[in-house]
């Protein structure tokens, strides 16, 4: 067994079944293509969740059903996203933590998205922060660029360490108006995080296979999903979630590594276990 996992995210805020038609946007297929993942090698699901008409969604019912849908099929660690769209309040975004998640997105930082902005002001972040460490969620420190990590240092230093005592990290790379998607990126990003961290990393678009070769050679964990990429070439789309959690989980068998299950990622990262003994994984995929 290795440290690393795989994190898959799904759904995420914008992409639409014109631009890709396997992206899951509703709850059953979300839940079903989260069951697929696990299956697949995934240990961590991020989970957004739009309307029934496709438009993103912090409605707290359908977040509700796919989590339930999610934890009653599969042992994958449930991350909420507190980042929703653009366009979402602050206050919405805080009231996903109602929900009781393992874990949440914690965006360290306001970052261009191309021509929009996604706004994190420091106020917001540390009482977002905040909110973790009394509910005893774990927290994902997600950095789109450099400054972001310079304010997780501020974070911990004015805060403490999160309620499990585990610093997880994603870092973005590959978002217009964020870090570039390179490898001196990556390797820079890696170097200024806390010492003794987690950490994932996530190639948005053209950068998902450079970055994600990158984090393997450098010991770093794995995002993967059609939140952040929904060509599998430049040729092909992306079938679904699960082929691209098989590609990440073959990468890593050719590096020597063994993604962790879901157990093990809650272990990692100061989780408690499970309550009682869950379904086999070999029974769930038999009557999808």
């Amino acid at each position: 067994m290795s440290g690393m996992f795989i994190t898959v995210a799904p759904t995420g805020a914008e992409s639409t079944k014109s631009q890709n038609p396997g992206i899951p946007l509703q709850p059953a297929e979300i839940v079903a293509q989260a069951i697929e993942c696990e299956a697949a090698g995934a240990g961590l699901i991020h989970i957004h969740a739009r309307d029934r008409d496709g438009l993103s969604t912090l409605n707290r019912g359908i977040l509700q059903e796919i989590v339930d849908g999610v934890s009653s099929q599969t042992d994958l660690v449930v991350q909420l996203s507190t980042g929703g769209s653009v366009d979402d309040d602050f206050e919405s975004r805080l009231r996903v933590l109602d929900l009781g998640p393992e874990s949440c997105s914690l965006t360290c930082g306001t970052v261009n998205f191309g021509t929009q902005v996604f706004h994190n002001p420091l106020p917001f972040v540390e009482e977002l922060y905040l909110e973790t460490i009394s509910r005893g969620i774990v927290p994902e420190f997600e950095c789109f660029d450099l400054g972001h990590i310079a304010t997780l240092h501020r974070l911990l230093d004015t805060h403490g360490e999160p309620a499990t005592g585990v610093v997880h990290c994603n870092l973005v790379l590959g978002v217009p108006g964020g870090m570039p998607g390179d490898l001196p990126t990556l390797v820079a990003a890696r170097a200024a995080l806390p010492r003794g961290a987690s950490w994932s990393a996530t190639g948005i678009g053209r950068a998902h296979l450079p970055v994600l070769l990158g984090a393997l050679a450098m010991g770093g964990s794995l995002r993967v999903g059609m939140e952040d990429v929904l060509r599998y070439s430049p040729t092909e789309l992306v079938r679904d979630n699960a082929q691209l959690v098989e590609r990440a989980a073959r990468l890593a068998a050719d590096a020597q590594l063994r993604p962790l299950s879901g157990e093990g990622v809650r272990q990692k990262l100061g989780l408690a276990p499970l309550v009682g003994e869950a379904e086999p994984i070999a029974d769930r995929a038999a009557v999808r």
